[in-house]
């Protein structure tokens, strides 16, 4: 028996009704038009999580073995661009996947590029070759990021905490 976690409808649905209800009618043109169910068609289905998270079927989403199906989405927007219903899938991921994070669920490359990010002020600290190539190239330096503006930011979020910085 699935357990109904009406929490998480809410939570979807605030994020992603506003004024208006509207609902998925399973037209699977979100599934069609995915690049990550294209080439994981067996493994990766975004109605499917939708389906889940407008139902309340928690259990379905977070606390599974294999997270892929919620994990695997780019946030590419096309299957907001092309949904008849002009549901925004998006936001749901976007809701469901800071749900799992709070649960310690999310995978390790998301931690580690978000330590990165608080660290350096971006996902990819600058690199010397690079730098050599841009002088040769006669394009100007790359100026740094504010660490302390951006580890500001991120503590008002809350991410330090997620990944234990400070």
């Amino acid at each position: 028996m699935v357990l109904i976690d009406y929490e998480l409808k809410k939570r979807v649905m605030d994020a992603h009704i506003h004024d208006t209800l509207k609902y998925c009618y399973q037209c699977n043109r979100c599934t069609d038009v995915c690049p990550v169910a294209d080439i994981a068609p067996n493994r990766y289905n975004p109605r499917n999580v939708i389906l889940n998270s407008f139902l309340g079927f928690k259990g379905n989403i977070l606390g599974v073995e294999d997270n892929f199906n919620l994990w695997g989405c780019t946030m590419c927007d096309t299957c907001d661009e092309v949904c008849p219903q002009k549901i925004e899938l998006t936001e749901i991921f976007i809701v469901l996947k800071n749900m799992a994070i709070k649960r310690n669920e999310g995978p390790d490359y998301y931690t580690t590029q978000a330590s990165a990010i608080y660290d350096n002020g971006k996902a990819i600290p600058p690199q010397p070759a690079i730098e050599r190539r841009r002088e040769q190239m006669g394009l100007p330096k790359i100026e740094p990021p504010s660490i302390d503006e951006v580890q500001k930011i991120l503590k008002q979020t809350k991410l330090n905490t997620i990944i234990n910085k400070e």
